[in-house]
């Protein structure tokens, strides 16, 4: 959706853009912000993308992710809350696409099989499907941006004894709401966002308990009572977990929240990225041109702290790349500059580093382009004072807000804590209703809303 959002941006300005086709398996765009109630395959029979879940609200201010050239104040008209929904995120992201009129450039339910590039021709032929027509076709591209993110094809590691394992079992790709948590005791596996959210999610739907299991490092967050962290699981019996500390548990569901796959099916190896989730991918230059091939292009490759305005200004870039009005340097140029980018990312030790590392990153693609440029130094402010926030109130930080760097707008405080609200609607969201009393919730230490 940047992308397309970036050339229609340039054809506004009465620059030439090139005939443009983006193939969406979907049935509507918005990638995992789709929410899907399935897991496993969709109606069509091809695996699901989305790991999204029902009442899941941003884990992060919307501040320090709002588009530049397309502010929440301009979208909704009014101050919002920094933690908005996953249905409030969809709409604005969608409602940026409709007001560009970028609609006009995707072709839905179809799957892409395959992309071959031909030295002799220098074009790529793609191979897609029509899912709803049942018919196959190629085409012939000059260019190819991979758009498809890498958060769809769960990593799953094996445990000793899992297979005995007598509740229930799923990979976090699949979770889709913790209301079935409600008097169960719960462990997840995995020391990262979807543990983390998945695991407040759980207490907040009423879970006797959650274990939060990991592998290097306890998150070391202030968890209410019901709540701990204890290390990696060595085996299964049965229902029973048993940790390398020693302890052991018996659990009616575990959640494995051990991250994702760089898996590009329809890409051939020799095309495909191969790389660890990291900061800054080996074999992008900039982030985003590959180096097996610099007509091939990825966005969103890389880990994230930020998010949506990162992919604005490497759309903007990739834009200008296949427009002509940024020549790519040699090949020496490329590795040499890959290089020093590289050297800085070993370096990393810490969080606020690496936040620091990917606002240079951003800086150096949109100083390149007529992507507005945006306080970076503040957004990044923004997250240090929001992970303050959780290590404060892993339960409350949502209910904080913070002045977008766009437009200077203070957020407003949610009319219901994030606790308390167990309606993730847009129009619940929106909606002034009178005093909560579900306020009241947050006046017990020790439960979940949905149990209390």
């Amino acid at each position: 959706m940047a992308q397309l959002r970036a050339f229609e941006s340039a054809s506004e300005q009465g620059r030439d853009i090139p005939e443009i086709v983006c193939y969406e398996k979907q049935e509507d765009w918005g990638g995992q912000w789709n929410f899907s109630w399935r897991t496993g395959t969709d109606g069509n029979g091809e695996p699901v993308h989305s790991s999204m879940y029902r009442n899941l609200w941003s884990n992060g201010p919307k501040e320090a992710l709002e588009f530049a050239e397309y502010t929440f104040d301009e979208h909704f008209g009014r101050p919002i809350s920094s933690y908005p929904p996953r249905a409030v995120l969809w709409d604005y992201i969608s409602g940026r696409a409709e007001h560009s009129d970028v609609k006009k450039y995707v072709r839905f339910n179809t799957a892409v099989r395959w992309v071959q590039y031909d030295e002799e021709t220098q074009k790529f032929t793609v191979t897609v499907e029509d899912l709803v027509n049942r018919v196959t076709e190629s085409s012939e591209f000059d260019h190819v941006v991979v758009g498809s993110g890498h958060f769809s094809f769960p990593n799953v590691p094996e445990f000793e004894g899992i297979e005995t394992y007598t509740g229930s079992l799923q990979h976090a790709h699949d979770f889709r709401g913790a209301e079935s948590f409600a008097d169960k005791d719960v462990l997840l596996i995995g020391a990262s966002y979807s543990a983390e959210d998945i695991g407040v999610q759980a207490y907040k739907m009423g879970a006797r308990s959650v274990t939060l299991s990991y592998r290097t490092q306890a998150m070391g967050f202030d968890w209410p009572e019901g709540m701990r962290e204890v290390p990696l699981v060595e085996r299964f019996e049965g229902s029973t977990a048993y940790f390398s500390d020693g302890t052991s548990g018996d659990f009616d569901a575990v959640v494995l929240c051990t991250g994702y796959l760089h898996h590009y099916p329809f890409l051939p190896s020799d095309l495909a990225l191969d790389s660890p989730n990291c900061i800054y991918p080996a074999t992008l230059y900039r982030g985003v041109v590959s180096q097996a091939n610099d007509k091939l292009f990825y966005l969103g490759a890389q880990d994230q702290w930020f998010t949506f305005n990162m992919f604005d200004a490497q759309a903007w870039y990739v834009r200008d790349v296949i427009l002509g009005d940024i020549e790519l340097p040699s090949q020496a140029d490329q590795d040499a500059h890959m290089a020093t980018w590289l050297a800085r990312a070993d370096t990393i030790a810490n969080a606020e580093q690496e936040i620091r590392f990917q606002a240079d990153y951003i800086r150096d693609l949109i100083e390149m382009t007529d992507y507005p440029m945006f306080d970076l130094d503040e957004v990044v402010r923004i997250f240090l004072e929001w992970k303050a926030d959780k290590q404060a109130n892993i339960l409350g930080y949502r209910d904080e807000v913070y002045t977008s760097v766009m437009t200077g707008t203070m957020a407003v405080v949610h009319h219901t804590p994030w606790l308390a609200e167990l309606d993730d609607s847009l129009e619940r969201y929106l909606s002034e209703p009178e005093e909560d009393s579900a306020e009241s919730l947050l006046d017990s230490e020790k439960t979940g809303a949905a149990k209390a």
